[in-house]
């Protein structure tokens, strides 16, 4: 491990026992809350992909549970299904997978909480704390006031309990229209805090639940579902990002209009001697990167407009993106880990994250040649094909090594030759010398152009003295990269530019963040060249090309018959 290393995996300790939320389990545990218990959930609504943001909540929420020996749970918070899907459902689920992370007992739904969420408005309505308002969205919103005026009263607001208890139970038969009515909290229009303006706790929606099918035409919002969810599972830690901070009373609100005792008769605790205490929201900042958005809705814009490939194309955000791009899961985790648990918003640069995938993968990909843009070259003096055996990682001879066929013919790549020399051109150049990596120094001694004037091959000679030695009386510098043109294997490769032109496309001040998409995000060279080895059966899915860069063969559009390598980032930072 090198220094630099050490020092990022200091800071990435450093981090670790400086995070708050670590601090506040600790006290909590020390103040045996919960009887000794740490549960967690992981909670996404299925309406798009996971992506790098979600890496953040998702190794903080099942950390924690970990550090402490608790329990960490999945639940699709699934209330609106009109955007959700099972497509979504399983992405999510097979990228927490893929990430390293393992959830606790059988993945949860909101949606399987639908009765008891029910049973639990009635009680609220019984209690005076919910009504059915007949008002539209619209006119609602008309008497919700602002930030600086106070709401007023819907006229619908002083219905009697009966008459309340019977215009739900007709909503949840089915005998009302979508938005003809709607169940809101009781709560105070005058509230400084908008969300304590009777929000709405249940909308009417005749539309089949890809869970629930046509059971339910009328579903319970975010708000008022997220909170129960936690309390029936016995959260005990509710971690959620700071655009919910302003909701923290309403959850509070809502878990202490309820009964305690019907909470916990409804709960996974019920039949445990355990006492029942009631889950704490806590916020931390959202994970935000330069040169990319992260919004679900943008996210969603970006693909439905056909911007990018799909929802995993390997420019976009996302963990299957990324993971197709050929990110590891390790370098997520150590990324997530560095960046730290914050209070407050701010933007970290991509180079955190390049940092961190460029380190995983020099010390775990092995190394193959492919050359992107073929000049070919024939060696005439080469007795006959050559099989060479050259390290697959530099620093760690566990790793093995590999044949590579030299033959006499092969193809360097295009920017490594010119006709003449120039200042600090230290490869290959007309009647000049180099290495060739792991074989043997070259010298050019004819270009060869075709009809129309360009440069068709090199014709080089081979100093057969020099295989894993210097020649004798001279020095050369240059060592190129190359693939035998016969035994080499063709391979479609897409080089990869950021996805946008400038730092923070989410700007307020930008008016369509799709007009900084960049126009050369993506490049794809078509006549390439990989050695066997890379190609073979069984071979790694990621190589580090040597001088190139990071690479990874597609997991979609790569076959036997024909190669696709995705790149995953360069060498070094170009930007």
């Amino acid at each position: 491990m090198t220094n630099s290393s050490k020092a990022k995996e200091t800071e990435g300790s450093e981090a670790s026992s400086s995070n708050f939320i670590r601090h506040i389990v600790a006290e909590d545990l020390a103040n045996n809350r919960h009887a000794g218990r740490v549960q967690t959930r992981f909670p996404p609504e299925p309406n798009g992909y996971l992506h790098i943001g979600h890496a953040k909540s998702i190794c903080l929420n099942f950390g924690i549970a970990a550090e402490n020996n608790g329990q960490c749970n999945l639940r699709f918070d699934d209330t609106n299904p009109e955007k959700e899907s099972q497509e979504f459902v399983d992405a999510i689920k097979e990228n927490i997978n893929w990430l390293g992370f393992n959830w606790s007992g059988e993945v949860r739904y909101s949606s399987s909480y639908f009765e008891q969420l029910y049973q639990f408005a009635v009680q609220l309505i019984e209690k005076g704390l919910a009504y059915v308002c007949d008002l539209s969205a619209e006119e609602a919103r008309g008497f919700r006031g602002t930030l600086t005026d106070a709401g007023r009263n819907s006229p619908y607001r002083e219905r009697s309990i009966a008459e309340n208890l019977d215009l739900f139970t007709r909503m949840r038969a089915g005998e009302f229209a979508d938005g003809a009515c709607s169940l809101r909290a009781k709560i105070d229009m005058a509230s400084p805090n908008i969300n304590m303006r009777d929000p709405v706790l249940y909308r009417i929606r005749h539309i089949r639940h890809h869970q629930t099918g046509d059971a339910w035409c009328i579903y319970p919002t975010y708000d008022y579902t997220h909170c129960i969810s936690d309390a029936i599972e016995g959260i005990t830690h509710s971690l959620c990002t700071l655009e919910f901070e302003d909701h923290r009373p309403l959850y509070d609100w809502i878990l202490n209009s309820l009964d305690l005792d019907s909470i916990k008769q409804a709960s996974d605790l019920a039949q445990s001697d355990l006492p029942y205490v009631l889950p704490k929201q806590t916020e931390f900042a959202k994970l935000k990167i330069n040169y990319t958005v992260v919004g679900k809705r943008k996210l969603k814009q970006l693909v439905d407009e056909g911007l990018v490939l799909g929802w995993d194309d390997p420019r976009m955000p996302t963990l299957a993106g990324m993971r197709r791009r050929g990110y590891t899961p390790a370098s997520l985790r150590n990324f997530c880990e560095s960046v730290g648990v914050a209070r407050s918003e701010s933007q970290v640069d991509i180079s955190m994250l390049e940092h961190a995938l460029r380190e995983d993968l020099d010390s775990n990909a092995p190394r193959a040649m492919c050359v992107l843009r073929p000049l070919k070259v024939t060696l005439t003096n080469l007795p006959g094909p050559i099989e060479l055996s050259l390290q697959n990682h530099p620093k760690k001879e566990e790793m093995g090594r590999r044949a590579v066929p030299l033959t006499s013919e092969i193809v360097i790549d295009r920017d490594d030759f010119r006709e003449e020399a120039e200042p600090g051109f230290k490869r290959l150049v007309t009647g000049g010398e180099v290495r060739l990596r792991g074989a043997y120094v070259i010298r050019c001694d004819e270009v060869v152009r075709d009809a129309q004037g360009e440069i068709d091959q090199l014709r080089c000679s081979v100093d057969l003295a020099t295989l894993g030695k210097n020649p004798e009386g001279r020095k050369v510098k240059g060592v190129i990269h190359w693939v035998s043109a016969t035994q080499g294997v063709p391979a479609s490769v897409r080089l990869y530019d950021r996805l946008f032109t400038v730092e923070n496309p989410e700007s307020k001040e930008v008016d369509d963040f799709r007009t900084l998409l960049n126009p050369d995000s993506l490049t794809v060279l078509e006549d390439c060249l990989v050695e066997p080895a890379a190609a073979s059966a069984g071979a790694a899915l990621s190589y580090q090309f040597e001088r190139e860069g990071y690479f990874t063969r597609d997991r979609l559009d790569s076959t036997d018959d024909k190669l696709v390598f995705n790149q995953t980032i360069g060498l070094r930072a170009s930007h």
